[in-house]
């Protein structure tokens, strides 16, 4: 392991045999964290080139179980987000594309952060149950086109080593390390195409416009290298997608965009990256028939009616659905506003995020609980006018202390100025 290190540190490249003998040594408990420690560095200094990249993440990704999907018929498409404040795209982007025939294998993570997960938003509807075994996950598939579960603890375990030790040795934010993270667990769970929807802003992972597209091409490079298909579509988080950022309170707005009345941005999103899966899974040939095809599945019903079978399929109630209402809201309400007249010209995605954290939205650690009903509905925007005394958001909380830091952090999110900014585009680029 010392030879590996060093001859990391000098930026060579290593063999399939090398990084072989490194994920075993990982997997067993072989290689003392220390070592991986400093391996982790100098691929963090020296990186690797994309045929390194693909070995490591075709290691991790058979380190542990495959799920092996070919039971259920047509093409099977994923889709994975990097991440972001109010991204509830999976809760619309499911039912919807399992409508226009495609069939939707999602497995999901917890949030640890501003805010829950998938799963923690879909487990704030009455009843409903994220965890299945892979047969039940299947048959749930072949009955409904549609199944979203938890990720199986024995799914790749490489990468839950090294990524606990890349996130307290600073080694997080390495191109090629983030994409074998991501695509491991990707190709793990089955699908035969995956879009991925890689964000980039102030409440995002990658901060610049050029560093996600790096990430891009390395994630359809690696895809390329192993056979599936792979579309990455660059979208801005500089603001918060949508105005709800919780849990109940985006499923809310999930039922809303599935119904015609969702955010102009968060629809946009959705349509993009659904009508990329629609082609994907060759329901559809081009981008603009996919488009079309998805916003007549929400204008006929067909993309609701399938949101509430879901519901219903994982034991929920889908009253929920139909009377949104009945979801989790917290005990208090409080409004934010402005302190003066003008325009909003930034908010911050990050400070909403900490902000909804902080009123119990999100977990600060492992052992935090959610509160399904706490959260944050934007009353604005960038680029809206606002008055002095006016509602820039409402926050609500089980606990009324809770409002003062988040107070604090709005006040930092939102930047009110006399002129008016320019409205920045939601879809930056997309590299297939």
């Amino acid at each position: 392991m010392v030879e590996l290190i060093k001859k990391k540190r000098e930026g060579l490249e290593l063999s399939k045999e090398e990084y072989a003998f490194i994920v075993n040594g990982l997997v067993s408990g072989k290689i003392p964290d220390y070592q991986l420690s400093a391996f982790m560095m100098a691929v963090y200094f020296q990186g690797m080139n994309s045929e390194e990249t693909a070995i490591l993440t075709d290691l991790m990704m058979r380190s542990g179980e495959l799920v092996d999907l070919s039971e259920i018929k047509g093409i099977k498409v994923d889709k994975h987000s990097t991440g972001g404040v109010g991204d509830k795209t999976t809760l619309i982007l499911g039912p919807l594309v399992a409508a226009a025939g495609v069939p939707v294998a999602k497995m999901s993570g917890r949030g640890l952060g501003h805010t829950g997960g998938t799963l923690d938003k879909m487990e704030s509807i009455k009843g409903l149950s994220v965890d299945m075994s892979k047969e039940e996950f299947i048959k749930k598939i072949q009955k409904h086109n549609i199944a979203i579960c938890g990720q199986s603890k024995s799914l790749v375990p490489a990468d839950k080593k090294l990524y606990s030790l890349r996130d307290v040795t600073a080694t997080v934010e390495n191109i090629s390390l983030i994409a074998s993270s991501i695509m491991s667990k990707k190709l793990a769970c089955g699908a035969d195409a995956i879009v991925i929807d890689i964000k980039v802003g102030k409440g995002a992972y990658m901060k610049s416009v050029e560093q996600a597209e790096d990430l891009a091409k390395m994630m359809t490079e690696i895809g390329a290298k192993m056979d599936r298909a792979v579309v990455a579509v660059v979208s801005s988080m500089d603001q918060p997608l949508g105005f709800a950022v919780g849990n109940a309170i985006e499923v809310k707005e999930a039922i809303d965009t599935l119904k015609g009345n969702g955010p102009e941005d968060l629809t946009e999103l959705c349509l993009k990256l659904g009508s990329h899966m629609l082609v994907l899974g060759e329901v559809c040939a081009s981008y603009e028939e996919g488009v079309e095809k998805l916003k007549a599945l929400i204008d006929s019903g067909a993309a609701f009616a399938k949101f509430k079978e879901l519901i219903a399929a994982q034991g929920g109630d889908p009253t929920y659905a139909d009377q949104p209402e009945l979801l989790p809201i917290s005990k208090f309400e409080k409004a934010f506003v402005s302190e003066k007249d003008g325009f909003i010209v930034e908010l911050d995605a990050l400070d909403v995020g900490i902000a909804s954290m902080k009123l119990g939205a999100g977990r600060e650690n492992q052992d935090s609980k959610i509160d399904f009903g706490a959260g944050i509905l934007l009353k604005k925007k960038i680029g809206d006018p606002v008055k002095a005394g006016e509602t820039l958001a409402l926050m609500y909380s089980n606990q009324q202390a809770d409002f003062i830091k988040a107070e604090q952090l709005l006040a930092k999110a939102f930047t009110i100025n006399t002129n008016a900014a320019n409205k920045k585009p939601l879809i930056l680029k997309t590299i297939m």
